[in-house]
Order: C-alpha cells, then sequence, then structure tokens
C-alpha cells in the first residue's frame, strides 16, 4: 500500500471490504433480485460516505491546514477503495468459481446466492467492482491524503503470516471433523462451518491473500454463531493487531467463550478502577451516575464483560470498608482527578459503589463481589515513592481553580492507601497525583514506576501515562 492513503480500517472500528459487504447482507433482509443486492452495496458505500474519519478541522486556517498535511477537497482511499481491492484479489485468482461462491455464501449468511439468480461468483464479484467504480470520489474535509509511513513498515508480508491464519482455520476444521465423526452437533458451540467452507477459506488465505482470507474467516465463524475460546479468541486479537486492523473487528459478533470475572485478573492495556475513574475527570465532568456509568461499562476489549465494573467496585470497597476519614476521600479524589466537581466523602464512593453493582448485575449477573487480600509484598518500595514525591508538592494545590485541596493532604491521604488499604490502589492513584499535579520526574524514577507497574501486572501502557513528565537531560 505503498504511496497510497492509510486503508479504511487504520481510521475505522467496523469491518471493511467484502467482509464487511458481507457483513451488510447478514443484517438485512435477502435481496429479491440482482438491483435489491446491489441497492445493499450502494447504501454500505454511502453509510461510508457518510463517515468522518478524523475530527473536525473546521476550526484551522487554510494555512495550518496545509501544514499539519491535511487536504480538505478529497479523500483518494476509502471503503470503495478496499472494497475493489478484495474483489479484484478473488476475481482475477486461479480459486475455482465454485470456492469463491462457497465463501461468499458462508460470509453472507445465505441471504443472497447470485447462482440462484443466474449469476456465477466472479460476476457477482465484477458488478460489485461495477458499483464502486461507478462513484465519484468522496469529499471529505479533515482527511489527510498523504501515504502512510507507519502502515507501510507495519504491514506484514503475506509470507510472514499465511502460516498462522491457515492454522487458525485448520483448528476449526478439526473441531468439524470431529463433530461429523460423532453424527452431531455441539449446540453450545454453534453450527460448525462444513468441511468444504473451511477448505475454501483456507484456499483464500493461501492463494489469494491471508489478510483477507482471516477476515472472512472471522465473518463465518459470526454468521455459524461459533462459541470460541478466550486462548483462540487472543489469538485472533494478535493477528488482527498485525494486519493493522481495529479490536472490535474482531470482537463484534464473535461468541467468546468468556471466563468467570477475576479481579486478580491484570489483562487491562491502560489504567483501570478507581484510579481510571479519576483519569476520565476533565473540565466538563461532573460527579455523576452517567459519568460513572461509562466507566464501569468500558471493559477492554479481551476482558470479561462485567470487568471494569468489578474492579472499580473492588477498589471501592477498599476504601469503604478502611478508616479513611471523609475529607481524606474527597482529597484523595481531588488530587487524582484534578476534577471540577466537589465529591463529599464517602456518599460519593456508595455512588460509585452502587452503579458498579447496577452494572454488573446486566453485565455478569452470576458475580458475587468479594474484596481479596491486597498485595503488600511491595507496600515498602511504593511508600518510599510517595515519600520521595512529597516535598517537591509541599507548595502545590489540587484543583486551584475550583475547590483547591493541600496537595499535602492529598500525599497524606495516598500514604494511608498505601501503608493501610492497598499498595497496588495506592500506586495507581499515586501516578494519577503525578499527572495532576505536573510533578517533574527523572528518567531513574520514571524507571523504578514502569519496574514497580510490571510487579503489579499492569498492562503495557498503563506507567506510560505519566512519561510526558520526565525532564529532558
Amino acid at each position: 500500500m505503498t504511496g497510497r492513503q492509510e486503508p479504511y480500517y487504520v481510521d475505522y472500528d467496523a469491518d471493511f471490504g467484502l467482509s464487511g459487504l458481507a457483513e451488510a447482507f447478514t443484517l438485512s433482509p435477502a435481496p429479491e433480485d440482482t438491483g435489491a443486492a446491489l441497492g445493499l452495496v450502494t447504501a454500505k458505500l454511502d453509510a461510508y460516505d457518510r463517515e468522518c474519519p478524523v475530527g473536525s478541522v473546521d476550526h484551522l486556517s487554510a494555512d495550518e491546514r496545509s501544514i499539519l498535511g491535511y487536504d480538505t477537497s478529497h479523500d483518494d482511499w476509502g471503503y470503495a477503495d478496499e472494497l475493489r481491492e478484495d474483489v479484484r484479489g478473488l476475481v482475477e485468482s486461479p480459486l475455482a468459481d465454485e470456492t469463491i461462491l462457497a465463501v461468499w455464501r458462508a460470509a453472507a449468511g445465505g441471504g443472497w446466492d447470485p447462482a440462484a439468480h443466474g449469476m456465477s461468483a466472479r460476476d457477482w464479484l465484477r458488478r460489485i467492482d461495477e458499483t464502486c467504480a461507478a462513484r465519484p470520489p468522496r469529499k471529505v474535509p479533515g482527511r489527510r491524503p498523504a501515504p502512510s509511513s507507519w502502515w507501510g513498515a507495519w504491514r506484514p508480508a503475506a509470507d510472514e503470516v499465511r502460516d498462522d491464519v491457515v492454522a487458525e482455520i485448520a483448528g476449526i476444521a478439526e473441531a468439524a471433523e470431529a463433530a461429523e465423526t460423532r453424527s452431531c452437533r455441539e449446540r453450545s458451540a454453534g453450527f460448525l462451518p462444513s468441511p468444504d467452507i473451511l477448505s475454501a477459506l483456507e484456499e483464500v488465505a493461501v492463494r489469494v491473500h491471508p489478510e483477507l482470507g482471516f477476515r472472512l474467516f472471522l465473518r463465518a465463524l459470526k454468521v455459524y454463531s461459533v462459541r470460541i475460546e478466550k486462548a483462540r479468541y487472543d489469538r485472533f486479537q494478535a493477528l488482527g493487531e498485525r494486519f493493522g486492523h481495529p479490536a472490535a473487528l474482531i470482537d463484534l459478533g464473535l461468541d467468546i467463550a468468556w471466563p468467570p470475572i477475576d479481579t486478580a485478573r491484570r489483562d487491562a492495556t491502560w489504567d483501570f478502577g478507581f484510579s481510571h475513574l479519576a483519569g476520565q475527570a476533565h473540565q466538563d465532568w461532573r460527579e455523576s451516575r452517567e459519568e460513572i456509568r461509562k466507566t464501569a461499562a468500558g471493559d477492554d476489549f479481551g476482558q470479561t464483560p462485567g470487568s471494569a465494573a468489578a474492579v472499580l467496585l473492588e477498589d471501592t470497597l477498599r476504601l469503604l470498608r478502611s478508616a479513611l476519614p471523609d475529607a481524606a476521600v474527597t482529597a484523595l479524589w481531588t488530587g487524582a482527578s484534578n476534577s471540577p466537581g466537589h465529591t463529599d466523602g464517602r456518599d460519593w464512593l456508595r455512588l460509585i459503589a452502587d452503579v458498579c453493582r447496577e452494572r454488573l448485575r446486566e453485565a455478569a449477573p452470576a458475580y458475587t463481589p468479594v474484596v481479596a487480600p491486597a498485595r503488600t509484598e511491595l507496600a515498602d518500595t511504593v511508600l518510599r515513592e510517595v515519600r520521595e514525591t512529597a516535598p517537591a508538592v509541599a507548595d502545590k494545590t489540587a484543583s486551584p481553580h475550583w475547590h483547591p485541596v493541600p496537595a499535602t493532604d492529598v500525599m497524606d491521604a495516598l500514604e494511608h492507601v498505601v501503608t493501610r488499604i492497598d499498595p497496588d490502589l495506592g500506586f495507581r492513584l499515586f501516578l494519577r497525583v503525578l499527572i495532576t499535579l505536573s510533578v517533574p520526574l527523572t528518567q531513574e524514577q520514571y524507571d523504578r514506576y514502569k519496574a514497580i507497574g510490571e510487579r503489579f501486572g499492569y498492562g503495557e501502557y498503563h506507567v506510560s501515562d505519566v512519561d510526558h513528565l520526565i525532564e529532558a537531560g
């Protein structure tokens, strides 16, 4: 893709290309004729045209747009181009027409069978291509038309990933073969695709392109409601990441056998729990049920539904059941969030707990909240970092323009959390306080924080939230 606009899926969360079009057919009533089927193709392209892939740049001057590299007159690489590339790959491939037809039927859920309307699979794909070619280039302000060096360097060569894609298809094929041998279909795992369909998908991965084969394979799994165990799902996400796919492309519509919620399992990429809620506060943020709900419902891709609410509830219950005074709770929240709102100690914590329980009743009704014993082995290590920072913020104030709280009160509350409640929670809140108080860091300090985060099992980008505080030199 060197020399072209970033692909559609770099900026969008939805499925794209031929697999995205096939999804549209699974979600719509079966077209009565070819004209209606092509109307669905047009509708899919129209939906893309209404999207805006980047934030508005209307507030920028023409010179500012030029400096940033934005062109406000055209969009020279988009959904139609991705769709045409998929189509041409299949049309020009050595695959038998019956193979292409089997793949289309599986991906589209049987909602539209071109053979039933007197067309071969290639004829149908050519009609799609003609529909795309007839559309004028879309004009969208704010799209960057320059080629993406990031994508050109990131996209793996087909040979690097082909075997991995084929292995995943083969894994499902083995399960299908075992089900056939037992002369049954495992209802808990959906209706497994037939060996012929899986063989056709493998041919696409091997003889056309593994990336297209992977997307069509995922689409077939979703159509057949195949139950996917968590380990396989994680491999799918890892493959998607190598292709540059958004996590939602794999996740949405896939039937995943999630493991039970476990608040000790650190599978969030960024911050989580009470410290994450504090980090969501911004100038227009107000402490309310709606704001808490957004965080409590914000499960990361790859997390068991309800995990975000469970870890937030556990943090909140730790604070509620502690001897931390109400004034210290308020100081802690103010220092970690720098929010313009004002909390009232434990009433704020009770509201958070109430919203979390509400979310868990919806997402994981069988889950029983349990506050696990605190991990105290790092208490002294975290306490040293808090105390080392305290003198540097002694003259600072948290939330100075709204509800000012002396930074010394915040640090005292942090010490209480680290020594008497939970060093893990204390360290996460400490990182948030560093941000709100703009505390300069040395590279040595940051490296120590990274090491602590690794010992707590934090996600890849958790501690890096504070790397902007490192002073040059």
